[in-house]
């Protein structure tokens, strides 16, 4: 790498953290974008890769190696299969799998940063998109976090994209959701109202926070599962609101984080538990690892933005989750033989 800035740091900055410093000295970038620099050996100090929260003690020079402000984003088509539920010439309804992302995100290079997203597949699959979302978010109208899978709406044209963004603001958009959570959820049916937030501490979570934008899910329980892995709950969620992470924060928050999400709660694997009336722990307990959230956008009702025929739209559960719950529920017994009548 060649160095783009070399930074004497002033004996008044002691104390201060290395990515906090160096977003308020270089001008119009992020802390994210210096994090990102700093996990990619693009900056260092006296010579050495540090890590972001290094408190600085005033008098080393800080050399950033990558340019801070990399050129803007164009998404590229790509070929990528795509299953889509529902298309006419203003919109489609396309069921996302989960670990794709919806757009792109910072990155070292162009090629890493706009590949491989959703928004690659739909420009190859559909050539023209709304360019209300910009070169970076063509025709994306919502999103949903990238290991969750299930149904997003695209707009084809501009038209469209602000007609569908504002059904969205005013709530004329229902979905529904299937989450299998932690525990026992004792209610049959519930509704948390309770704002969200970025978190103030861990910037890559949210929070509960009454500050924060209002956030309203409505929850019911399809099933209860006891298994040797524990209680789990699988339920449905319908949301008024579209905050980011809303479900998980929610869930999370009356104690029953997503199974898998790992970042509010949820365990990342399963692990066979003691069992009532058993003298010992099994030697080698079974467990499995978890690849994704059990979160899944399985049902839109909404109104089509031009026409305004309304619209019912569902993607069955994937399989890797189907998976799960058959690998979770208990095996039936089996039925006895029955005996065969003798003939008289």
């Amino acid at each position: 790498m060649s160095e783009l800035h070399t930074i004497a740091v002033p004996l008044e900055a002691a104390g201060r953290r290395l990515d906090a410093f160096l977003a308020a000295t270089i001008e119009g970038i992020s802390r994210s974008r210096i994090q990102l620099l700093i996990d990619q050996d693009g900056i260092r100090v006296d010579g050495k890769p540090e890590k972001a929260s290094l408190k600085l003690r005033g008098g080393e020079t800080i050399e950033v190696l990558a340019d801070p402000h990399p050129a803007p984003l164009h998404a590229k088509p790509e070929d990528i299969p795509l299953d889509v539920v529902y298309e006419d010439k203003d919109m489609a309804v396309v069921n996302k799998p989960a670990g794709m992302m919806v757009h792109a995100g910072s990155g070292s290079t162009d090629d890493a940063r706009s590949g491989g997203t959703l928004v690659n597949a739909l420009l190859h699959r559909f050539k023209s998109l709304s360019s209300t979302g910009g070169d970076l978010r063509p025709g994306i109208v919502h999103r949903l976090d990238k290991l969750t899978s299930g149904l997003i709406v695209v707009a084809k044209n501009d038209r469209a994209h602000m007609i569908l963004g504002q059904m969205f603001s005013d709530r004329k958009v229902h979905k529904t959701y299937i989450a299998l959570v932690q525990g026992k959820v004792e209610r049959s049916r519930g509704t948390i109202s309770a704002s969200i937030d970025r978190d103030p501490v861990r910037r890559t979570r949210m929070a509960i926070n009454p500050a924060g934008r209002i956030a309203i899910s409505h929850y019911e329980v399809v099933e209860h599962i006891a298994t040797r892995f524990g209680h789990f709950t699988l339920v449905h969620v319908r949301i008024e609101t579209g905050r980011t992470h809303q479900i998980r924060v929610h869930m999370a928050s009356i104690g029953h984080p997503v199974v898998g999400d790992t970042l509010y709660g949820g365990s990342g694997s399963l692990v066979e538990q003691d069992q009532p009336g058993q003298l010992r722990r099994p030697a080698n307990p079974e467990r499995f690892r978890l690849e994704r959230n059990f979160l899944h956008a399985a049902r839109l009702e909404l109104t089509q933005p031009i026409t305004a025929k309304p619209l019912v739209l569902e993607a069955p559960l994937p399989a890797e989750l189907e998976a799960i719950l058959t690998r979770l529920r208990p095996t039936p017994p089996a039925a006895p033989p029955t005996k065969a009548k003798q003939k008289k």
